[in-house]
């Protein structure tokens, strides 16, 4: 197995987890807080998939399927094109209001070019530094493995938020 088959399977289960989460999950559940501070699914199925487009995307040299695909109008978020969920308010997180459905279309499409990009990869490209701001420098490797990291843990985040919700009634 190379290492971008195994990046590959790791960012091909994300899918798999978020619709574990979202199962049955109407736009109260969607929306609902178990704390009024706290990120709704809604929020951070959006942002896991946001956080992988916009990273993924300028490595790849496309442009985001957000907007190449027509995501942001699908989802109609009152934020700039731009935005990821980072540095976001509470009343931001609140305005994420969108159908399981194309919350999981468009992590489906994010994780589609995800894909489409890891089978480009060879071994020697893991090792190509794309971020030198850091000590050491940040290869691609290491970039895609801190994508991944980071929309596990968003995927966790949620199923925790599920089973609150869920044993909240």
């Amino acid at each position: 197995m190379r290492s971008a088959q195994l990046l590959a399977d790791g960012f091909g289960r994300i899918g798999d987890e978020v619709r574990a989460v979202l199962d049955g999950a109407d736009e109260e559940l969607l929306t609902r807080r178990p704390d009024p501070r706290a990120n709704t699914l809604a929020w951070l199925v959006w942002h896991l998939a946001r956080v992988q487009d916009a990273q993924v995307a300028p490595l790849a040299g496309v442009e985001e399927v957000w907007t190449s695909q027509g995501w942001a109008e699908r989802l109609g978020l009152p934020f700039e094109d731009a935005a990821t969920g980072y540095g976001q308010s509470p009343e931001e997180v609140g305005q994420v209001r969108a159908p399981a459905d194309l919350l999981l279309g468009y992590l489906d499409a994010a994780t589609a070019a995800t894909l489409a990009y890891l089978e480009r990869l060879t071994d020697d490209d893991l090792d190509v530094v794309v971020d030198e701001d850091w000590d050491p420098p940040v290869t691609l490797g290491v970039r895609l493995v801190s994508i991944l990291a980071d929309d596990l843990q968003h995927v966790g985040q949620a199923a925790y938020v599920r089973g609150l919700l869920d044993r909240a009634g």
